[in-house]
């Protein structure tokens, strides 16, 4: 007697958490699905619904090589197609159906579920979201579409894929990013932590061509982002007042050395700059006798 695999009783407590057990695709609809069965490859056919936008072809070379070694263990999930009654639509496993074709394989296990149009995407989200090689971009798109077109709560998204609430509303921040930005993403020349120490700063295009350009890791992109966010102010230029300024003249021209004065909040200071020995002692020799004497101040 067929039974459901341990990965479709996980995906079915998934929805379960997030649908309720009365919306006919939690567990008690894998529980009640058509049963397993092999049929030829071909007559399967993608989801045009599929929220997984980017198939890397390395990975699936990989994946076609295990198949290749040990076949296909895990059965696709599958609906029968609305549009070619002899053939069936992919709800869960594209990917491993995409592998299968690069191998000899003629059949392929499938579970058959009797789903909407609406449940399907519902459980095509969800499975994505349990595997760990969705991009950030493809798992941000998911949750939004879970919680906007759907209706859930961000809290029942969480639980219904082992997320945090955090987490998930993190990951939507990023579908705030800039277009080029997400194709660098997409492009996997940025990663998830790249890209949210993107999120919120000034000119996020800018810090994440210098990200690429520089190769930082998430750290330094963390400490690059968080100089955009404070910039240090520019110091004004200092203006010193014209009479001070016209003081030092006077007392430089008297004494042949340069003077310099400076005004704090309480008091000053009087540098008088020399450059020998000489000039300092004769400096003090005139500091030392009558204050008529030294020719700081006229007689009159």
């Amino acid at each position: 007697m067929n039974t459901v695999p341990e990965k479709s009783k996980g995906l079915g407590r998934g929805l379960a958490a997030l649908l309720g057990e009365g919306t006919g695709v939690a567990e008690g609809a894998l529980s009640r699905a058509a049963g397993l069965r092999r049929v030829p490859i071909d007559l399967l056919r993608p989801n045009p619904n599929q929220p997984r936008r980017v198939f890397d072809q390395g990975e699936l070379e990989a994946l076609a090589e295990s198949i290749r070694a040990q076949g296909l263990l895990q059965p696709i999930l599958v609906r029968p197609d609305p549009n070619a009654p002899e053939a069936y639509q992919i709800v869960a496993g594209e990917r491993r159906w995409r592998a299968a074709q690069k191998t000899p394989l003629h059949e392929v296990p499938i579970l058959v579920l009797h789903l909407s149009d609406r449940d399907t995407l519902q459980v095509a989200l969800v499975e994505n979201l349990q595997r760990t090689d969705l991009n950030p971009l493809e798992e941000a798109e998911a949750y939004r579409r879970l919680i906007d077109d759907f209706g859930n709560s961000p809290e029942a998204v969480a639980s219904a894929v082992g997320k945090s609430r955090s987490h998930v509303a993190n990951m939507i921040r990023l579908l705030e990013l800039p277009d080029p930005v997400k194709q660098l993403i997409d492009e996997r020349k940025l990663a998830m932590g790249h890209a949210r120490a993107l999120i919120g700063t000034p000119d996020p295009l800018k810090l994440a061509r210098e990200i690429v350009a520089k190769n930082l890791n998430a750290r330094q992109a963390e400490e690059l982002a968080k100089r955009a966010h404070s910039p240090r102010a520019p110091r004004a230029p200092h203006i010193k007042d014209p009479d001070l300024v016209d003081l030092e003249r006077q007392i430089s021209s008297k004494l042949g050395l340069a003077v310099t004065i400076k005004v704090h909040s309480e008091g000053g200071q009087v540098v008088i700059a020399y450059k020998t020995l000489d000039q300092l002692d004769d400096l003090l020799k005139r500091l030392t006798q009558p204050v008529r004497s030294i020719g700081l101040v006229s007689s009159d």
